[in-house]
């Protein structure tokens, strides 16, 4: 039912450490058609393989999978839900606070703001303290930052490889992509954190503000999901097929030179951008000990079998193998199934799919954004055309608020934003099976980007998922979509029933026309 076409390019521009700078198509890169200063050499020696650490068998993660996981398990891992802005953050700070051997972590968008750096922070102070360190970042929004990437990758126990890079490192952007379009359009959207493997998290989010809450114009309502035991290995499996391919390179080979008193000016900028963070309240801005929230999360964990679906890398060749495997998940619904997903450009295959689904007398209930909810106008330009089938199809349709009562889980105090979106991609099936990862239901994902997730068989976690799908569908969270008696489009939240879509503002509306112009599979 994925059927494969791409989102819209939302390229913002990465600052490890300090400011960032937003772009939100790769449009504005023809604006920057001028000489490189700096360039990535064409031919670079092979990474040397590497595996992960292995399990510690001491430490407080160690600790956790013990007591979480028994020998009856057979196999499977601990499961929680990490659904509140402000606890995907905190648990991402716990996991670098309490690990003692290892840390792998592998984004498509590290952000210079506020909680980017509190996250950077504590993963250089746990290199300080002898924490093997590893980080795979894309490429695309790191331009600019090889003095702070080499100083990075100079610490003893960090090592840095970037996905995908480009070879013109300053300006020249441009004329680049023109050049090598096919090969430089491949992101890697996967995210992924694993501490001492025995804990991961993965999910839709990325480092930044929008993603946990803090920041003032619009936050993400987003999942992640917490795994103890051998789900951090699946973890450990994949982070170790991108870090030994062809696709990565080490941050050691950037055309700049590790310049010790850069890295001081750096360091301390940092501190000092974090003391006078008001966002931050709420977070410790040190390291400290989170015994009680793993204690308490030990017998919370929702126990079920895992296997991390993920697009495989081969050589130069890139093996997209998620549109089918997510496939076969949704085509085995027998009752139901729950779908969040905040960017949806379908197609006639997945209309066929649910029509098939449907017929077959299976529930479907779908979430996503509304044109009001939404960050990227483009995206509703191309998805507003597929309401009317979706519906036909036996669906039923809903679309984020962009004031929903649980602006409150998506806010994360002092914050309060201007409008929330959503970023979620997950779905439950038959409340048994589930499924949470990076993957929109778009062209990009499925023919573009390197894409992931977890299926997970727990019925427990699937009650827990469920709960969440039908609390944000509800009419005061979502609008949902339904047609009138005249076969004419409506909206219906709990306040209101409006006939033509939500949106924020007059200009919205006349983005939304105007992105309708650019050809779907360019997005």
């Amino acid at each position: 039912m994925v059927n494969g076409q791409p989102p819209v390019i939302t390229h913002s521009w990465l600052r490890v450490v300090g400011g960032v700078l937003c772009g939100r198509s790769l449009l504005l890169l023809f604006l920057l058609a001028l000489s490189a200063c700096a360039s990535l050499p064409r031919e670079v020696e092979p990474n040397p393989p590497q595996t992960a650490l292995p399990p510690t068998v001491a430490g407080s993660l160690a600790l956790l999978e013990q007591n979480a996981l028994s020998p009856e398990t057979s196999g499977q891992s601990g499961f929680h839900l990490l659904d509140k802005n402000m606890e995907a953050l905190k648990w991402r700070l716990a996991l670098l606070d309490e690990a003692t051997h290892s840390l792998d972590l592998m984004y498509y968008l590290w952000y210079g703001d506020d909680s980017g750096r509190l996250l950077l922070k504590r993963a250089i102070q746990a290199a300080d303290r002898g924490v093997k360190v590893r980080f795979i970042i894309d490429d695309m929004l790191l331009i600019g930052e090889d003095k702070t990437l080499v100083a990075l990758q100079a610490h003893p126990n960090i090592q840095l490889r970037i996905f995908n890079p480009w070879y013109n490192r300053k300006l020249g952007l441009g004329l680049e992509f023109v050049g090598r379009m096919d090969e430089l359009n491949t992101r890697m959207h996967n995210k992924l954190m694993i501490a001492d493997n025995h804990v991961m998290i993965a999910g839709g989010r990325n480092i930044g503000d929008h993603y946990f809450g803090l920041h003032p114009t619009y936050n993400f309502h987003d999942l992640d999901v917490l795994g103890v035991g051998p789900v951090a290995r699946q973890g450990s499996d994949m982070f170790d097929s991108f870090w030994n391919s062809t696709w990565v390179v080490s941050a050691e080979v950037l055309p700049a030179q590790n310049d010790a008193k850069f890295a001081k000016k750096r360091s301390r900028r940092l501190l000092e951008s974090l003391n006078e963070a008001e966002s931050l309240t709420n977070f410790e801005l040190e390291p400290r000990s989170w015994q009680p929230e793993l204690e308490n999360l030990t017998g919370n964990l929702r126990l079920g079998s895992s296997d991390l679906i993920y697009d495989h890398l081969d050589g130069e060749l890139l093996i997209q193998g998620m549109p089918a495997l997510l496939t076969e998940q949704l085509n085995s619904a027998e009752q139901e199934i729950l779908l969040v997903n905040a960017y949806v450009v379908p197609g006639q295959t997945f209309i066929d799919g649910i029509s098939a689904l449907s017929e077959r007398g299976v529930s479907i209930r779908i979430l996503t954004n509304s044109l009001e909810s939404h960050d990227v106008p483009a995206v509703n330009s191309h998805y507003k055309q597929w309401r009317k089938p979706i519906l036909a199809a036996g669906a039923e349709l809903y679309e984020l608020r962009a004031d929903p009562e649980i602006k409150s889980h998506i806010d994360t105090p002092p914050v309060v934003s201007g409008f929330s979106g959503l970023h979620t991609k997950s779905f439950v099936v038959d409340r048994t099976r589930v499924f949470i990862g990076s993957m929109n239901l778009d062209p990009r994902s499925a023919n573009i980007n390197t894409e992931m997730g977890l299926t997970i068989d727990s019925p427990a976690l699937a009650k827990d998922l469920a709960r969440l799908a039908e609390r944000d569908m509800s009419p005061d969270n979502a609008w949902q979509v339904s047609l009138d008696n005249q076969g004419r489009l409506i909206w219906t939240s709990a306040d209101e029933t409006v006939t033509r879509q939500p949106a924020r503002n007059t200009w919205q509306r006349f983005m939304d026309k105007l992105f309708r112009l650019l050809p779907r599979s360019q997005m």
